[in-house]
């Protein structure tokens, strides 16, 4: 999961990554097997095809990485967001000669290295890429290594990125694993030309979804015709509602970072909606009514990393999905528009989380925590309190986008004055924050998550209400800072 704008050099974090790439088109994923290669049809542009060349994209599994439009002059897509640690795997790989290559760009300094291996992350050494710096995340240069043997069949390769610095330092659009042929050119099918009738908004190619301007003048047309309900006295002055969920179920999708790209993800449990997997879009949530949380006019798809005991998941008891504000004036919140997404917390950080440490872990209930894991990195908790995590989103937003390529980018905390509207995010929305409840206490064994260490805990939100049921909650709890349940009822 992509968290940080480390693909802009320095001096271009004001443009948020706005690079220059080709216009995305389908999202579906046609992969045929061409020589020795594979090649993945998802190109934005004419791909070229040469048998013996994998195209980055079609890894069988990563870790780290994320796909996006490329401005190479091979079209497709290249995988990017790659540092120390991640690696990519490749199936079904014939390697047919020596001479090895890979298409790459950077615009780090450090650069690094790509290592291939066989079988393993650590298995036998195939070649090593050598990185450096080309002048910017989409200058592409063609880089070559000699395999120290070429072995027979097909062999499974990992890519595994090595560098000196923690940040990312190069993208990749292709390998080659032995003589290639001439290239071929594969014409891609045309865009089908952006409706402004549908939700869900309309991508840049570059990450950036841009929301349909009157769709959502008329949303917001409708909320402010909408006439809040007498709060009555006693009820607890708090602007909240919420949504309660239990697991719907457990998928290695993120259609917000790998939309079309089945498996591509490391193991998610899923809430809300039950049709969610890699091609979720705006409009399949709102066409699905099947929903593991209350109201049933919450057709938004929530998800978090799997939580993993001795090898096991652990699902939530159950999950609180709350609705509220943080700023010193709620009456501002507007309700987010239909398809808006993004992503708290960081799939990459992985750090050690002893006791005292942000971003922890703790025990909910009576005894609370009474020790730690072996590890220092999990709490155990008595027998009557269970592991919990809170994760809160940020409450502004650009007013413009549905999502950015980062899945944070548009959205942000408040200004000085504890205001959205001091800030670059002018919008408020609501304050979203995962409650989760385990139902275990943990032992010293500790635990991990399908995503890593206890620091790579994080939660994704793909939103779909029924405008009126969202609107008028935001306007009775939130707007008039009154207490609501999942029903929206005082």
């Amino acid at each position: 999961m992509r968290t940080t704008g480390a693909h802009v050099a320095p001096g271009e974090v004001a443009k948020r990554r706005r690079r220059t790439t080709r216009v995305a088109l389908a999202a579906a994923v046609a992969a045929a097997l061409g020589g020795s290669g594979i090649y993945i049809a998802n190109a934005s542009a004419a791909e070229t095809v040469v048998p013996g060349r994998v195209q980055a994209e079609a890894y069988a599994a990563q870790s780290g990485a994320q796909v996006e439009g490329t401005g190479d002059a091979d079209g497709g897509k290249n995988v990017g967001w790659l540092a120390a640690g991640d690696w990519l795997r490749y199936d079904n790989v014939s390697v047919t000669g020596a001479g090895l290559s890979a298409r790459i760009a950077s615009d780090n300094a450090a650069g690094g290295a790509i290592e291939l291996h066989l079988g393993s992350q650590t298995g036998a050494l195939l070649a090593t890429f050598p990185v450096a710096r080309t002048g910017g995340w989409q200058t592409w240069t063609t880089v070559t290594a000699t395999a120290k043997s070429v072995p027979a069949g097909q062999q499974t390769v990992f890519a595994v990125l090595k560098s000196a610095q923690a940040g990312d330092f190069v993208n990749v659009n292709w390998f080659t694993f032995g003589a290639a042929a001439t290239a071929t050119p594969v014409p891609s099918t045309p865009a089908p030309a952006p409706t402004t009738s549908a939700p869900g908004g309309t991508p840049s190619g570059d990450g950036w979804v841009t929301m349909d301007q009157a769709k959502w003048k008329a949303q917001l047309a409708a909320f402010d015709a909408m006439k809040p309900k007498p709060v009555p006295a006693g009820n607890v002055r708090v602007p909240e509602f919420n949504a309660s969920c239990t697991v719907s179920h457990s998928k290695p999708d993120d259609p917000i970072v790998f939309p079309g790209m089945s498996g591509a993800s490391h193991m998610h449990t899923f809430l809300g909606n039950d049709s969610t997997d890699a091609n979720t879009t705006t409009m399949t949530l709102l066409a699905n009514a099947g929903s593991s949380c209350k109201p049933g006019e919450d057709r938004s798809a929530y998800w978090v990393p799997e939580l993993q005991e001795n090898g096991k998941a652990v699902n939530p008891h159950g999950v609180t999905v709350y609705y509220g504000s943080r700023l010193k004036d709620p009456t501002r919140t507007v309700p987010f528009p239909q398809g808006f997404r993004m992503i708290v917390g960081d799939a990459k950080r992985q750090v050690d989380t002893p006791k005292g440490a942000p971003g922890q872990f703790w025990c909910a209930g009576a005894g609370g925590e009474v020790g730690r894991s072996a590890d220092g990195n999990w709490p155990v908790c008595a027998k009557t309190a269970e592991l919990t995590f809170q994760l809160t989103f940020p409450d502004c937003w650009d007013g413009v986008h549905l999502d950015s390529p980062d899945h944070k980018s548009h959205v942000g905390g408040t200004g000085p004055d504890g205001t959205c509207a001091s800030g670059k995010f002018p919008v408020a929305i609501p304050s979203l924050s995962f409650v989760i409840g385990y139902p275990t206490s943990g032992s010293t064994a500790g635990f991990k998550l399908s995503s890593g260490n206890a620091s790579s805990m994080h939660g994704d939100a793909f939103f779909a209400w029924e405008d009126a049921a969202l609107g008028s909650r935001v306007k009775n709890c939130i707007v008039q800072k009154a207490k609501c349940d999942s029903f929206g009822n005082f």
